[in-house]
């Protein structure tokens, strides 16, 4: 499965910033091992559910520590026997451009 998922605090540092809690979530996610990228709005994340959810926990718990509140948007791709699919589904994409 692939999930797209956006982590927030319910306040931002003196200036408004997220960005050094958002920094501990992404931390999270690169540490486990599964693919993953991170863009201006979301960190995907692939592998099986259970891994995949645990991460995403984590990554909640990373924020929760800095806030007493914490926002989760969550977006999955659930397609079993599917694998490697973070990258091929943008290079399907990119080869029909090409055509």
């Amino acid at each position: 499965m692939i999930v797209a998922f956006s982590i927030s605090p319910s306040g931002g540092d003196e200036t408004g910033g997220v960005g050094q809690a958002v920094a501990e979530a992404v931390r999270v996610v690169r540490a486990s091992g599964l693919p993953n990228e991170t863009n201006a709005m979301f960190t995907n994340i692939e592998g099986e559910w259970d891994e995949v959810m645990a991460v995403v926990k984590q990554a909640v718990d990373a924020v929760a520590a800095a806030s007493p509140r914490v926002s989760l948007v969550l977006k999955a791709d659930i397609r079993p026997g599917y694998t490697g699919q973070l990258t091929a589904k943008v290079d399907r994409i990119e080869q029909a451009l090409a055509d």
